[in-house]
């Protein structure tokens, strides 16, 4: 399935292609019907798990909910997120979020300074103790140059800091002056590595597409390139 991108000038991708691990499901971003779409799929999730106890579940589904209500205020394109019961109490969880950041006018477009002031804005001070935020210009196979942030940041939720893993991926998108953002998150921070690898390996399948491309495949149906908010239902379909 293709997503579109943004208004395109000549020459620009119109959509862009990403897989996640089957595991994974899309996230309801529709204010209509996301509360209700988050509440099934965690219930869903969470049979089987009789030593999960109501309010572990009614939490994950409260603090699934926010994240889709800020994805969706922040114009995202589209979310995705996962959620395990390993044994007891203890829970594994992520999210990924996909942006579109335009450049403005008067600023610099180059991969190198607006990766450097994503990185000195992500997250804003980092609280004493964190390791350093990692900054790094990648080169990813059929995509070319890519920005890469990982840090560990104090995320305010309802004025508690949750100590969270987050990796931001920057994307320049061809004959743009923007980029798309994949911002992904865990607050398994004890985890991190092994998230970061997965999350790494969900950035490095994003494949820009041309609107001629996906006119192809479905035969002249391709979605218009002005509509930007993610169009699947619950399972991502």
């Amino acid at each position: 399935m293709t997503h579109p991108v943004t208004d395109r000038a000549t020459g620009a991708p119109a959509h862009y292609k990403l897989r996640y691990p089957g595991s994974w499901w899309y996230l309801d971003l529709d204010p209509s019907t996301r509360d209700a779409s988050i509440r099934r799929r965690i219930e869903h999730q969470a049979k089987g798990v009789p030593q999960l106890s109501r309010e572990r579940l009614d939490s994950l589904i409260r603090d699934t909910r926010r994240t889709a209500r800020e994805a969706y205020a922040r114009g995202a394109l589209q979310a995705a997120g996962m959620v395990r019961f390993p044994g007891g109490n203890a829970m594994l969880s992520a999210t990924s979020i996909v942006l579109r950041m335009p450049v403005p006018e008067d600023q610099s477009a180059d991969l190198a300074e607006v990766l450097f002031g994503a990185g000195m804005q992500a997250g804003g001070p980092q609280s004493s103790g964190y390791p350093p935020r990692e900054v790094d210009l990648l080169e990813l196979p059929d995509v070319g140059p890519v920005g890469r942030i990982a840090s560990i940041e104090d995320i305010d939720y309802k004025g508690t800091p949750v100590r969270t893993a987050l990796l931001h991926t920057l994307f320049p998108i061809p004959d743009r002056r923007e980029y798309l953002l994949i911002s992904s998150s865990t607050p398994n921070v004890d985890l991190k590595d092994q998230f970061f690898e997965v999350f790494d390996a969900i950035a490095g399948t994003l494949r820009f597409v041309k609107v001629e491309d996906v006119e192809v495949k479905n035969k002249g149906m391709a979605v218009p390139a002005a509509q930007s908010r993610q169009s699947t239902d619950e399972n991502g379909k």
